[in-house]
């Protein structure tokens, strides 16, 4: 009997999903047959994410199917994720990490190196019209970039390229890993540096979702986790959760899993980039849950409790 695999309909989730559907029957021998569910952040495809409830309306009809049993499992990109899960749902599976990275698109394909701010401007001058929905990248480029103008953009990144082509902006940021998973690795002018922008917690990194009591699907999807991924996301998402986990304001985080040994950035900033609070810890692998949960906490000392607190503005 095949196992009921949910998904978003947009081209990368799709790609995503099959991915999965693909290794479990490599792995395991079972079929997946593939549910699309549409989300609410399909249907508010207009909207700010900010604005609307952020990246969960990605996956709440999905998690909300899981529970009524009409799918057995679900893919999502560990960024759209909550920090908390419903009760009854557990991530059965993290897949190997594509590249976790921001990227930086311009109309005209540049070498492929990574990039810095100092090299984005000497292309495009100081004050850049850069196409993103995400606040996580508004905040961090508009306190190196002051004079920069952000233009919101949703929808599919086929889309997203094609805006960029037509002139709607000068540059577009998205990650580099739904460009290279839908074959738009050639688009990616540069990475940005890990220095100079943390990326989203979870970014690059695939989810397997499932019912936390389905012991037979979460045994098949066991057989894909990937546990260097798993540990670095989990390290991220202990960060996100010791923050509050669904506060609008821009949180970044970036795992790095070396050596027997786990290091973390985190960073929360108000959305105007005006403060930055910023930091990093290091330990050993079986101490991800602790470092991500010490790094939040040390952020809010650090100040960051003034910025959850604070009253954000409308708009």
């Amino acid at each position: 009997m095949a196992l009921r695999l949910g998904t978003r309909g947009s081209q990368l989730a799709l790609y995503q999903a099959r991915a999965v559907a693909s290794l479990v029957k490599e792995r395991t021998g079972v079929d997946c047959e593939i549910v699309v569910i549409k989300t609410s952040g399909d249907r508010l495809a207009e909207a700010p994410l900010s604005q609307i409830g952020g990246k969960r309306l990605f996956v709440k009809e999905i998690e909300d199917a899981l529970l009524e049993s009409t799918i057995d499992l679900a893919v999502h990109s560990s960024k759209d994720m909550a920090a908390v899960l419903p009760e009854g749902l557990t991530i059965a599976g993290v897949l190997p990490r594509e590249n976790p990275l921001d990227a930086v698109v311009l109309p005209v394909m540049a070498d492929g190196s990574a990039m810095t701010i100092e090299l984005m401007v000497a292309a495009l001058g100081p004050s850049p019209s850069i196409g993103t929905g995400s606040v996580r990248r508004a905040a961090q480029l508009v306190a190196m970039l002051p004079g920069v103008a952000f233009v919101p953009i949703r929808g599919n990144v086929d889309t997203r390229v094609r805006k960029l082509d037509e002139g709607q902006y000068d540059v577009l940021v998205l990650a580099c890993a739904g460009l290279r998973r839908l074959g738009l690795e050639n688009r990616i002018s540069a990475a940005v540096l890990v220095t100079e922008m943390l990326p989203a917690v979870g970014q690059g990194a695939l989810g397997i979702e499932t019912r936390a009591d389905d012991a037979a699907t979460i045994a098949a999807v066991s057989k894909l986790d990937h546990k260097f991924t798993r540990l670095a996301c989990t390290a991220e998402r202990a960060f996100l959760r010791s923050l509050g986990g669904g506060c609008q304001l821009p949180i970044a985080a970036h795992a790095v899993v070396r050596e027997k040994r786990i290091r973390l950035d985190g960073l929360v900033a108000d959305p105007q980039g005006r403060r930055i609070v910023r930091d990093r810890i290091s330990g050993s692998l079986d101490e991800a849950e602790r470092l991500g949960t010490e790094l939040g906490e040390r952020l809010l000392e650090l100040g960051a409790r003034e910025l959850l607190e604070s009253p954000q503005p409308e708009g």
